[in-house]
């Protein structure tokens, strides 16, 4: 697998394709095309690769970055910026992505533009609902992931423990071991 999926959100785990985006140089895991076909094979919105082209890349650079940014204002209690909220609605406006029943089962199939309007549909409903209260950026420095909170306290401060959680638990402890041991 090219891609994480630790929110259990698309949009939010999309956002995510951009990673250490505090870090001087972020890693890109939207690098070409065929990065953005295995995200929608991955993540299981579609069941056969779109074909993605240079300017579908571009298209789902653009949406990532919309919702990044709106999902920071909500973090941070900003308005909405005007530019993000425009290239969402727009994206969102597209046909969904086609879902048939066959002998097999269900099968998910879209072009590029028609998965990216169902990750920003869900976006809408995500910062404009009652659920943006709930949107949370990961507290490890080095991750910038974003992800609901749905703990009992709201107070959870990693995207995923089993990854984030785990590295600052165990530095903690490396530190406090090595402090131990001077």
């Amino acid at each position: 697998m090219n891609h994480a999926f630790p929110c259990g959100t698309l949009p939010l785990d999309f956002v995510g394709t951009l990673r250490a985006r505090r870090n001087g140089e972020p890693l890109e895991k939207l690098a070409s095309p065929e990065l953005l076909d295995d995200w929608f094979l991955e993540s299981g919105m579609l069941d056969l690769a779109p074909g993605a082209s240079e300017a579908d890349l571009s298209l789902a650079v653009d949406l990532r970055e919309a919702v990044y940014s709106l999902v920071a204002a909500r973090i941070e209690r900003r308005p909405l910026p005007a530019e993000a909220v425009a290239e969402v609605n727009l994206q969102a406006s597209g046909l969904p992505v086609t879902v048939r029943l066959g002998p097999d089962g269900a099968t998910r199939t879209g072009t590029v533009v028609q998965g990216l309007a169902a990750l920003a549909r869900e976006a809408v409903e995500i910062v404009g609902g009652e659920e943006a209260a709930l949107l949370r950026e990961c507290s490890r420095p080095e991750c910038t992931q974003v992800y609901l909170d749905r703990s009992r306290g709201h107070r959870r401060e990693w995207c995923a423990m089993r990854t984030c959680g785990n590295r600052v638990k165990a530095a903690a402890y490396r530190a406090r071991q090595h402090g131990t041991t001077s």
